[in-house]
């Protein structure tokens, strides 16, 4: 018996997109945190998020984190290939200091021209704005090398630092295996009581997970990397709903990301 496939008598209607807005992530190879974060905090019925992959070499040095440039622009083409993008996260807090904001933003808008892009640096400067937070405290897991363009980046935006901690460590792999109530601990440690905020670097650490407690032990707003790329992203696609449980953060109104 041969059986006769036939062709529908119409071709089917088309949406213009299968979901309104389109997040693309550019994570490093190693990452263990961000995809988790953005699927439990950004991906929702009108926002699709989706992520590629670039080279990246331990340990977590100046040289081997600015070594990730040339990948920026080849990966964010490879993000829904000759389709737009709505924002473009690059999804690195200490790179982003070392290659510069301005720099990752036009390596990636060489291939995605039309879309807004987000590094941890630009969405951390606007969480604490809008958080109207001007003396921070600082907690990476860094060595000293790596932390100090992150705190020269800081103070040059006109931030006052009244306490700066890191934890010495040079493998984002097992940064990314410090479990949130140890980050909780830390951030207890590292807070100067006249901080107006905590940030805490770093998007392979767990840390927009504990942000909720972390707030809760030290009295004051956190902003995270995770937590903070994540606001951004979805304040860019037109989300305001406010999401206390994530933070405080999560209940503000974005107005800089530039």
């Amino acid at each position: 018996m041969t059986l006769d496939i036939q062709i529908a008598s119409r071709a089917p209607e088309l949406d213009e997109r299968p979901i309104e807005k389109r997040v693309g992530l550019i994570i490093l190879a190693t990452d263990h945190t961000t995809e988790l974060d953005f699927q439990r905090m950004v991906a929702r019925e009108r926002i699709g998020v989706y992520t590629m992959r670039i080279p990246y070499a331990n340990p977590v040095t100046p040289e081997n984190l600015r070594a990730m440039h040339p990948s920026l622009t080849s990966g964010a083409a490879l993000i829904l290939p000759d389709e737009t993008l709505d924002v473009v996260m690059y999804s690195c807090t200490s790179a982003s200091v070392v290659i510069g904001d301005a720099t990752v933003q036009a390596a990636i808008q060489a291939a995605k021209p039309t879309a807004t892009v987000v590094t941890p640096t630009t969405a951390a400067v606007a969480g604490l704005k809008a958080l109207n937070a001007k003396r921070i405290s600082v907690l990476t897991p860094y060595t000293v090398e790596t932390s100090k363009p992150i705190a020269d980046y800081f103070i040059g935006l006109g931030f006052e630092i009244l306490s700066f901690t890191c934890l010495g460590m040079t493998d984002d792999r097992e940064m990314a295996r410090i479990p949130p109530a140890e980050i909780v601990s830390f951030a207890r440690e590292a807070i100067a009581p006249d901080s107006d905020a905590l940030f805490i670097s770093c998007t392979a650490l767990r840390a927009a997970e504990a942000a909720a407690d972390v707030e809760a032990a030290i009295g004051k707003p956190v902003v995270t990397s995770n937590l903070a790329t994540a606001w951004a992203c979805l304040r860019l696609c037109g989300d305001v709903v406010e999401r206390p449980e994530l933070g405080m953060l999560m209940q503000q109104p974005m107005a800089h990301c530039n």
